[in-house]
Parts: structure tokens; sequence; C-alpha cells
């Protein structure tokens, strides 16, 4: 020990850890005064479990705080955003071929981010840009079932029974699958809009349950993503999630570990990417 270190059973030694309703204001729930209210109605969580005490002291690294059951970001170095993708546009942050990719979003960013999943060059809609891999892990690992939701314009006239086809169940040269949900938006002589909500996380899964009952996809559009919706965004369009929106993001993530478990080691690449986790396609 060295003569400037505190032994851990000094009686003036600093309490360990920042006060609750700190870390809470710096992360912009509310103000300092507002937040020892929250505290002290019993609203807010720390790993699970509520507190009450407005002289608790968390870790703000390894602890996990949450509001009225909503999961609050604590590190402010982590940023999250929503691009809605044009057509045209590779799911790459380097595309190999020279296609136009990614990066003319990303680089307008000081952070490293990089995509959450995938959308084929002919599919528009909303993708999440992070550099928090490990919510961007468990939004891309095809074992969370995060739901998404797509718009698909296609051929054809799809009738009522086709659209309870693709809730039971068809089969697909990989597999069987069914849509979560889906429903039938609009029909004109020619083409029909068809609404889909899945979780899975097969490659180009949207065009290819569709192309299968006859109706193959001339347009696709995902509109929302777990908790997220595209809204009023334009194609090209970027903004940052908003905090409500991390804080369900977070939420998700969280349960989803609780319900599951963690990720299987080993399935992320060393800087954080969740490229190899889902490198399909919808």
């Amino acid at each position: 020990m060295t003569p400037f270190e505190i032994p851990p059973w000094d009686d003036n030694a600093e309490p360990q850890g920042v006060r609750l309703q700190k870390v809470m204001a710096a992360a912009g729930v509310a103000s300092r005064r507002v937040s020892e209210q929250l505290i002290e109605a019993g609203r807010v969580e720390v790993n699970g479990q509520v507190v009450i005490e407005l002289g608790r002291r968390i870790d703000p690294v390894n602890d996990q705080v949450s509001v009225d059951g909503v999961a609050v970001q604590l590190d402010p170095a982590k940023r999250y955003v929503m691009l809605n993708k044009p057509i045209g546009i590779v799911s790459s942050l380097a595309d190999q071929y020279g296609r136009p990719d990614l990066q003319r979003y990303t680089e307008q960013y000081e952070e490293r981010l990089f995509n959450v999943g995938r959308l084929d060059a002919e599919t528009s809609g909303l993708l999440i840009l992070t550099n928090d891999g490990d919510l961007a892990h468990v939004l891309a690992h095809p074992s969370f079932g995060v739901l998404k939701t797509y718009i698909a314009k296609v051929d054809g006239r799809v009738s009522p029974q086709t659209v309870s086809k693709l809730t039971n169940g068809i089969d697909l040269e990989d597999g069987p699958i069914s849509a979560d949900k889906a429903r039938l938006l609009d029909v004109d002589r020619e083409t029909s809009i068809v609404e889909l909500t899945l979780h899975s996380g097969r490659n180009r899964i949207v065009r290819r349950m569709l192309h299968e009952v006859g109706h193959p996809v001339t347009e696709l559009v995902r509109r929302s993503f777990g908790p997220l919706n595209l809204g009023t965004l334009k194609a090209g369009g970027l903004r940052d999630l908003t905090k409500v929106e991390v804080g369900l993001l977070l939420t998700l993530s969280r349960d989803a570990i609780d319900e599951v478990g963690p990720p299987a080691a080993g399935s992320e690449e060393s800087d954080g990417s969740p490229q190899s986790v889902e490198e399909t396609e919808e």
C-alpha cells in the first residue's frame, strides 16, 4: 500500500459510487429535486429493486436504473440514431463493390456508428445506427425475436384467405414460417398493399413469403423495429432517438435477456459491431 492509499476500513474514506438522484439528473431523467421525488415515490429501481432512500449510491457503469419500469441510459457516450434507408443503399459501412453504402450517413457523426441488422438494397425503411454493441447484439440476434413490421406492395389481388395463410404458416425451402400478424391494407385491380409483422431474421423472408403465396413484392419498406416507428422521417433522413425511445429499447433488451439469457459468447466481432450476428436481409 502506498502512503496515499486509503484503507477500506478508514472512517474518513469517501463513500463509494454516485448518488442516485445525481446520476438520474445527469442522464436527463429530470432535475435532481424531481429525481428525489421519483425515488421517494417508489418509482425508481436499481438492478430490479425499488429504491426509496435518497442516500443510495450507485455505480453508473455497472448498475441498471429504471423509472416506472422503463430503463434509463446512463452512458452519455452511447448514441442511437434512426435512419430511413432509401432504396439503392447497401446495408454495409464499406461495400466491397463500391456501391452506395451507409458510410455517407455514419460519417456525419463523431462516434463510430454501425447498423443493427440489414435491409437489402431494394428495401427502404427503418434502420438503427448505434455505437452500443451490447444493445445492438440483442436487437439483431435471432434468438431474441424482436418484432419488425413491413409494408409491401405486391402484384395481384391478395385475398383474405391468403392473409390467413401467411399467419397460419407456409413452407419454404428452409423450413416453415408464419407471420406474427398480417393484414390487407389496400387492393386495386392489379396490386395490393400488405402489412406483415414478424420476428424472424431469415434472409429476405418477407419477399420469399409473399412470393410463395403468389404475390411477388414490387416495393417494400420497414415501418417499425421493436418499439420504434418510422413516423414521418423522410427517405435518407436521420434523427437521434429520444430518451423515451432509447429507454424502451433498453427495456426490451433487458427483458429479453432476463427471459432468454445473454447471447452466446463469440458471436460478436471484437469491436462490438453486431454485423456477424444477423447478416440477413429482409
